[in-house]
């Protein structure tokens, strides 16, 4: 059996905020043995990505931040996206780091797909208010990237606070996260995909 490895990818401009609180809740629970990684992505900044997909002699080397988050992300079975949702989906770094899996896809050599192809790609956010639903474009982003690369969903783990700290008191969430890595990640699967 292969050695679970966590890459706890932080997408927020607060540090200690709300979603980190959580994702940290949640990998409380997570044995020992469990290799956890934490970038972020505040402290480790990505360019913008630029696609040159159609201009193969530009193919940009990675380096610095960017070599770091694909390194990182290659090294991982699982992937954990702990962003706040803004605007419905996710924060504008994180969704830089996920521009940056477009380019890894076309990088030669690197088969990123094929690399990513059953690991599991997790969420955890924070929202103000209690309407939950309003976080399901960003539960539709990522349930869609994973079931593109071939990858398992673990669902996302959903909270609500605003002020620093509010979600600690948000019972449901706390209950939801001493449970959310141990449940089963399934294959995703795109909107109305059948087997």
């Amino acid at each position: 059996m292969t050695r679970r490895t966590f890459l706890f990818v932080l997408g927020s401009s607060r540090s200690d905020g709300n979603t980190e609180a959580l994702a940290r809740e949640a990998a409380a629970q997570l044995p020992s043995d469990v290799e956890q990684r934490w970038i972020n992505l505040a402290e480790h900044p990505l360019p913008d990505f630029v696609d040159l997909r159609h201009d193969a002699d530009r193919v940009r080397p990675e380096e610095g931040n960017t070599a770091l988050l694909l390194d990182s992300t290659l090294a991982a079975t699982d992937i954990v996206i702990a962003s706040p949702l803004y605007w419905y989906s996710v924060s504008t770094p994180t969704k830089r780091y996920m521009d940056h899996w477009a380019g890894w896809l076309r990088t030669p050599g690197l088969d990123f797909k094929a690399s990513m192809a059953g690991r599991t790609l997790w969420g955890v956010t924070v929202l103000a208010g209690d309407r939950l639903q309003v976080a399901d474009p960003l539960v539709g982003m990522l349930r869609n990237s994973a079931a593109y690369l071939e990858m398992r969903f673990g669902g996302v783990l959903l909270g609500s606070g605003s002020k620093p700290g509010d979600v600690l008191s948000d019972t449901e969430a706390l209950t939801h996260a001493k449970t959310f890595f141990a449940q089963e990640a399934l294959p995703a699967r795109f909107p109305h995909e059948s087997d």
